[in-house]
């Protein structure tokens, strides 16, 4: 085999995490230059944290990793999470999606993080492995030859990074895709295969399908006290592996191989963790990588074994109860290390009624259940749990849903592959799901409460009283979601929000209150009437075969309307565009499914008429100050209505990018000014990417050339009483950030620098009307991004 070998980056210098203002200009304003502050809107979560990972030698040292909102760093005096990725910026927008990270027993303030989002062509950049010694403050990069998965199936497996104890140079890494392997000797500075190696894995999940075609590979690394390196494989036939001369020679497991069924069905190795005390290894495995899928079409789709390590004897421990029945597969597994015998496990998408933790105090001999089921007289179930779920400060984690029988408003959750408790403390544990982090420091109470459920003395089944203990948010500080769209109204703020619907905040310290009706999968679009903004609108995709895509509310987002269904839009993945005129009188709605023109509506939704003269797919605007005045473009057509959005026309304007992602806004106060962003990207044929503007109505447009590219355009209250601020998030001379002019787009000034990048910031943004310098920034995994000028 070829010996593959690669230098850090040029680009490996330290890159600063904390707040530097360092401005840029397109060209010089003539005004002082304002350093900003930023902060995230509050939502508390909302989205995967896959990985969950405490220091074992120094207390409270704890990092939370996420698939696309990137890294956090636990600060145990305000019980809140920092962020370590927001240097990242648009060119390695990838680095965000953190695959696993591993935090130095020996040199404690070492962290490294494994990243890159998409093994697919989705993501144009290889991975890398980030080093730190500062706990994450400041960074180096590794760049590798091949990608890697945090946004891909297989996520929430591993640790695929770890470092050796017996020597902290030296850090292994798991790979996907047959790349095996791979090994730093220098604090992660410089990475080389492991030739020694023999199995990159095998497991591919749908070979058919371009986002789960992935060979699994070399899924995760443990060390016990002995020196030997154990190395998880996606091979069920041949899942384990050991070194016992630090990584020179490599052999299988004895007996692994029995790990690779669960009642007939192949299971690969998910994670494992070790007991150094009682010298056991816990491996707990599933049918496939996670995090979507439920169990297999009959069977088990998981197990926990324990193997000894002192004689290498194999034991089945899978617990023998499940009260929702199967177990379609294992997610996290931890163990106590205060407590030797003690560990937890959790099941992965028991989706019904909830997903169970397990626990254990004798090795896996026995295990006790997070809640259980006890048949009523009357043939229906009751349920009794050892804990109550606290939601305070994330209530939208009901999803608008209320307890139902044994189907709880708030779940444990579900994905939960993050599953830890603390090593100096058995009383605290965190665990991630796919949308939050769930924590309690009241965890050995469960191991006093005894079972929950008994007999009575005609030998049925009853609950037995336990006292509960509490477990409630860990996620504060943890902002992962991605928002489509930014209405800001001065005072109110509307989100249009990937996976959550959207979000009507008020107070942008707090999570506000999420938009239920109807019930979107994703929100995607969200705009007001710039003249009476008590009325908002919003579109999303629907779970619901009812409800219509948009949603109206006429008293600032407090309460919502549901509206007409139209014919021929499916509820998935359909959200599209909306608009609504100045006077509110006015919704346009675009459907998103490429197929069904535009179609407007007089009365708040409740029924919608075909637009004439505009194709599918195309996005509308309503101009900011004449009520009956509207604009549309597609494929670099320019249309204007005069008439209240009943029929489009042509404008014939020219020069506008015929494809690629664009979007256009309506200025404030402005009759007939537009300005637009996007076009198709550079590395495709005869490129037109960039920004334009229009001062009459889209007859005509004027290209912005201070911006190379540009993706997104708006507008907040002007210096004086000039024209609005704009801002952008745009490139001028090869540097990505967010701009903003206070001069009609004479001059542009950088107002971000390359502390806070945020990765990718194309989809929306948007100004305050009533705050100056104020600013609004969608991101797709860091949440909404709020700026203002330094005091």
């Amino acid at each position: 085999m070829r010996r593959r070998t690669f230098a850090a980056s040029l680009g490996a210098a330290a890159v600063a995490t904390t707040a530097v203002p360092a401005m840029a200009h397109a060209k010089t304003s003539g005004h002082c230059e304002d350093a900003y502050t930023w902060r995230t809107a509050v939502i508390n979560g909302g989205g995967y944290v896959p990985g969950i990972v405490f220091n074992e030698t120094e207390a409270d040292v704890i990092y939370a990793r996420t698939d696309i909102g990137g890294m956090y760093r636990w600060q145990e005096p305000t019980q809140t999470w920092k962020p370590l990725l927001d240097w990242v910026g648009a060119d390695q927008w990838g680095y965000t999606g953190v695959v696993s990270v591993a935090t130095d027993p020996v040199e404690t303030s070492r962290v490294y993080a494994a990243v890159g989002t998409y093994t697919n062509d989705w993501d144009p950049n290889n991975g890398a492995v980030l080093y730190s010694d500062d706990y994450g403050d400041t960074w180096g990069v590794a760049e590798l030859p091949f990608k890697q998965g945090g946004n891909m199936p297989g996520r929430g497996m591993g640790e695929r990074l770890a470092v050796d104890p017996a020597d902290n140079a030296v850090v292994y890494l798991g790979t996907p895709n047959g790349n095996g392997l791979w090994r730093s000797t220098d604090h992660g500075r410089n990475w080389a295969e492991v030739e020694a190696f023999p199995n990159p894995g095998n497991f591919v999940q749908d070979p058919n399908n371009p986002y789960s075609d992935d060979n699994q590979g070399v899924i995760w690394v443990e060390f016990d006290q002995a020196g030997r390196i154990f190395v998880g494989v996606a091979d069920p036939a041949d899942p384990l592996y050991v070194s016992e001369d630090r990584g020179q020679t490599w052999a299988p497991v004895p007996g692994a191989a029995a790990i690779g069924s669960a009642d007939g069905n192949k299971t690969i190795p998910k994670q494992a963790a070790i007991d150094h005390v009682n010298g056991h290894l816990f491996i707990v495995t599933s049918w496939d990588p996670g995090p979507y899928n439920g169990g297999p079409a009959s069977g088990d789709g998981g197990a926990v074994w324990r193997l000894d390590l002192a004689d290498g004897t194999w034991t089945d421990i899978t617990p023998a109860y499940n009260p929702a029945g199967r177990i379609p597969g294992f997610g996290g597994i931890t163990v106590d290390r205060q407590r030797p015998g003690t560990l937890m496990a959790a099941t992965q998408n028991n989706w019904g009624p909830d997903e169970v933790l397990f626990r254990s105090t004798d090795s896996g001999a026995t295990w006790e259940t997070s809640w259980d089921l006890v048949a009523g007289a009357d043939g229906s179930q009751q349920r009794t749990d050892r804990f109550t779920m606290d939601a305070s400060g994330s209530e939208w984690l009901t999803f608008g849903n209320s307890d139902q029988g044994t189907q709880y408003a708030v779940k444990h959750g579900w994905m939960i592959d993050a599953l830890s408790i603390d090593p100096f403390n058995s009383d605290r544990i965190m665990w991630g799901t796919g949308a939050t982090i769930w924590g309690t420091e009241q965890l050995t109470a469960w191991d006093a409460q005894g079972p929950l459920v008994g007999e009575d003395g005609a030998g049925n089944p009853v609950a037995l009283p336990v006292e509960r203990f509490t477990v409630a948010v860990r996620a504060e500080g943890v902002e992962e979601t991605s928002i489509q769209d930014i209405a800001a109204l001065g005072g109110t703020v509307v989100s249009a929000v990937g996976d959550l619907g959207g979000f009507v905040q008020n107070d942008l310290g707090k999570a506000g209150k999420q938009i239920r009706n109807p019930d979107w999968s994703s929100g995607r679009s969200v705009d007001f009437a710039a003249l009476n903004p008590s009325i908002v609108v919003g579109t999303g995709d629907v779970h619901g075969d009812v409800d219509g895509h948009v949603a109206v509310s006429v008293d600032r987002g407090a309460t919502w309307l549901t509206t007409a269904r139209v014919e021929g839009v499916a509820k998935d993945g359909n959200g599209g565009t909306v608009a609504v005129s100045a006077d509110g009188s006015v919704i346009v709605w675009s459907p998103g499914n490429g197929t069904t023109a535009p179609v407007y509506s007089t009365d708040l939704g409740q029924t919608w008429k075909p637009v004439e003269g505009l194709p599918a797919g195309a996005k509308v605007r309503a101009d900011r100050v004449r009520a009956s005045r509207w604009y549309a473009y597609f494929a670099g057509v320019f249309y204007t209505s005069g008439d209240g959005a009943r029929k489009f026309a042509d404008t014939g304007a020219t020069g506008l990018p015929p494809e690629g992602d664009v979007d256009f806004r309506a200025v404030p106060g402005k009759r007939g000014h537009l300005w637009l962003a996007g076009g198709n990207t550079p590395d495709e044929v005869d490129p037109v990417y960039g920004m334009w503007r229009s001062t009459d109505g889209g007859a005509t447009w004027k290209r912005v050339r201070d911006f190379d590219t540009a993706d997104a355009v708006g507008f907040g209250k002007s210096r004086g009483r000039g024209y609005p601020a704009i801002y952008a998030s745009a490139k001028s001379g090869g540097q990505a950030g967010i701009w903003r002019s206070t001069d009609e787009g004479r001059s542009w000034q950088r107002i971000n620098d390359d502390a806070n990048q945020w990765a990718w910031t194309g989809k929306a943004i948007s100004g305050d009307p009533q705050v100056y310098g104020r600013v609004y920034i969608a991101t797709n995994g860091r949440g909404m991004i709020y700026g203002d000028i330094a005091d």
